[in-house]
């Protein structure tokens, strides 16, 4: 029996937590990768023209502490986040629907997965233009105020021929980057967003499902709350590389790179399912993720 349900609302501090743990480990993951390839490089001699500089101690030992603490607090502050919008966004555009059977993602309806998905990276697109656009305008003001701008403007102009801008003109050009970091990157990221998004669930309802489907087995707690008891590591992590996969084949041909869909695979196939394992391992330990599905 196909059951539909929404995620109306996430519980902000079980997924922030998990979230957390999870790139942390990855983060101590990755950094052991490096040190084991720095450390092949180095016994290789293939790094001799850093001299006596130790790849090893120098750069992998630190990348030991640095990467698990920085892959830690980052998402910490993007979950945190990441959950306080989907659940103010909710009532006003809908959630992430899932048609269930049993354990089952059978199909992830469309819009209202690329809608929310779309809208909370465009939010995000927003403030990373805020941000920047906090930087770039004071030096875009700064150049088009200072006389050696123009000195040097006017020099390069007579001695090439070209026309570069003068002060004036950099405080227009300034002006526009601004806007085009707050209000056009926004509107970029929610247009892509949505298209990347809505291809995602597409793709995965039409094609994907008749090879394998997202497993994600929910206990209910009390009322409409659920949590996330448990995620089967191997159909999971092959439905959604093999997503990706067929994304690849149409970003690598856009973009010329052929071979993309084969790293998308595999890369993806890893990250799923080493995600899926440290949810099994951890959601006994910290806690499982909290949802009220209606």
């Amino acid at each position: 029996m196909v059951d539909v349900k929404e995620i109306k609302s996430v519980k902000l501090t079980p997924f922030t937590k998990m979230s957390a743990s999870i790139y942390g480990i990855l983060g101590l993951i990755a950094a052991v990768v490096v040190l084991i390839a720095l450390g092949i490089v180095q016994a290789t001699g293939v790094a001799s023209q850093f001299g006596q500089f130790n790849l090893v101690t120098g750069l992998g030992i630190p990348l030991i502490i640095i990467l698990p603490v920085v892959a830690f607090f980052t998402t910490i502050a993007a979950s945190f986040f990441t959950v306080i919008l989907y659940n103010a966004l909710v009532p006003r555009l809908g959630g992430v629907k899932l048609e269930l059977e049993g354990n089952d993602v059978n199909k992830i309806p469309v819009v209202p997965f690329a809608l929310i998905l779309a809208a909370i990276g465009a939010i995000w697109a927003f403030i990373a233009g805020l941000v920047l656009a906090a930087v770039i305008s004071p030096l875009f003001s700064l150049i088009s105020t200072l006389p050696e701008a123009a000195n040097i403007t006017a020099n390069i102009t007579a001695a090439t021929g070209s026309t570069l801008p003068t002060g004036a003109q950099f405080g227009a050009i300034g002006a526009i980057v601004i806007v085009a970091l707050v209000i056009g990157l926004p509107i970029m990221v929610f247009v892509f967003g949505f298209i990347w998004n809505a291809l995602f669930a597409i793709f995965y309802n039409y094609i994907v499902t008749r090879v394998a489907k997202i497993k994600l087995e929910f206990a209910a707690i009390s009322g409409t709350l659920h949590e996330l008891k448990h995620i089967p590591v191997l159909p999971t992590a092959l439905a959604v590389a093999l997503v990706y996969t067929i994304l690849g084949v149409i970003s690598g041909i856009i973009s010329g790179n052929y071979t993309e869909f084969i790293s998308n695979f595999v890369l993806y196939f890893i990250e799923t399912a080493l995600i899926a394992l440290l949810y099994n391992y951890l959601a006994p330990k910290i806690g499982s993720i909290k949802l009220n599905l209606e």
